[in-house]
């Protein structure tokens, strides 16, 4: 239940930091609360996650799904570079993210 609760508080990272260049710097109202709600819940729910999980683990599996969730994103919604170094940096992370789970 604790991996279940990382990947989803990963996936709404993903959610808020999009939701960041949504709100236009946080001066859109309705995009500006679905960010601090998605914030909100992100950090509840690594929070609870980590009763069980080592913190160290938890929180750089979080951060990868984040980080490649949102270089994505901004990569199929706001016509970011896609490159090949680029994308294998990206694999990186994601084979982080696979060892550090793997290892716990």
């Amino acid at each position: 239940m604790s991996w279940i609760l990382v990947v989803v508080s990963g996936l709404l990272e993903v959610g808020w930091a999009t939701g960041l260049k949504a709100s236009h710097g946080l001066t859109r109202p309705l995009p500006t609360a679905l960010t601090l709600a998605g914030m909100v819940a992100s950090f509840v729910m690594l929070s609870i996650a980590v009763r069980t999980l080592p913190v160290g683990t938890a929180y750089a599996v979080w951060v990868g799904i984040g980080a490649v969730g949102t270089a994505i994103l901004g990569m199929v919604l706001y016509a970011e570079p896609a490159t090949a170094l680029r994308i294998a940096s990206l694999a990186l992370i994601v084979v982080g993210i696979l060892g550090l789970k793997l290892a716990t």
